[in-house]
């Protein structure tokens, strides 16, 4: 999809999608490559791969990922189009509703619903890398090394930035 054709029905998903991505836009990665690889067939899991990458190493917000995928498709007004609908539905309903919620401080639905998101959204999150570390692990290699990088970063209490620059300098080697 390189032409304006279908950017519109994207965006549109792309609205409602941020409606429900509570705990930021990796939340929603599983079902932006279903729609854009699975069902557009616009891009390759590589290519959505690649892109995500892009979108996490380029200084700035983590949305600038759903960015880069409007400009894949569109171009400069594929790249407005889903940023207006990734940040728009979502901050007009953040705007009411935390107007509304500091009022309801020790409600007990609020309290509920806070605790009740929290695993849902570590779900969310997990479903994403999953997701992205099959994209980009085309090999034993890649996938040892990612399983590592997860693996020291979660286990040990050193800076996740050391497993990744050693990552970075096997893949800079030609290791990957």
């Amino acid at each position: 999809m390189s032409d304006q054709s279908g950017i519109g029905d994207f965006a549109l998903h792309v609205a409602l999608l941020s409606l429900i991505a509570v705990g930021g836009v990796n939340t929603i990665v599983p079902e932006l490559h279903r729609q854009v690889v699975e069902v557009q067939g616009a891009l390759t899991s590589q290519q959505f791969a690649d892109l995500f990458a892009i979108g996490q190493a380029a200084p700035g917000p983590n949305v600038l990922f759903v960015t880069l995928i409007g400009w894949q498709l569109a171009g400069a007004t594929g790249a407005l189009l889903t940023a207006a609908a990734l940040c728009i539905p979502t901050c007009t309903v953040a705007y009411f509703v935390t107007r509304v919620w500091d009022r309801f401080k020790h409600a007990p639905w609020r309290v509920a619903t806070e605790v009740g998101v929290v695993p849902v959204t570590i779900g969310f999150v997990a479903a994403s890398a999953l997701l992205i570390a099959q994209a980009a692990d085309g090999s034993v290699t890649a996938f040892a090394i990612t399983a590592g990088t997860a693996a020291f970063s979660y286990f040990s209490k050193f800076n996740p930035v050391w497993a990744l620059a050693v990552a970075a300098a096997l893949g800079f080697a030609g290791v990957v």
